[in-house]
């Protein structure tokens, strides 16, 4: 299995083709931004297709022969042809029960 990391972006080859229900997500292609800076995880270079399921699960195509990740604070990416899920480090605040995303 073939995974890349990010900063809080993780992208894991898929197992299996895309599930069901999984929804084109139309515009540049962001896998996640930052809250405090804006700066944003996208595609800069080749073409690929974002999708999302309803619980917010992303997951991404790249169709040319490799696409390539950008962030203003990490390393490129280079992501070869095929399907990825795309997680998101998430944290645990016990004090008040609630689960929410890390953002860089």
């Amino acid at each position: 299995m073939n995974a890349y990391r990010q900063g809080d972006v993780s992208i894991v080859a898929a197992s299996t083709t895309l599930p069901k229900g999984a929804k084109r997500v139309q515009g540049e292609p962001v896998l996640a931004r930052g809250e405090v800076t804006g700066h944003a995880h996208r595609i800069i270079a080749g073409q690929v297709k974002l999708y999302q399921l309803a619980a917010g699960v992303l997951y991404l195509r790249v169709l040319s022969e490799f696409a390539k990740l950008y962030h203003e604070e990490h390393q490129d990416i280079i992501l070869p042809k095929g399907d990825y899920e795309v997680r998101r480090q998430r944290e645990f605040d016990w004090m008040a029960g609630e689960v929410s995303y890390v953002s860089d």
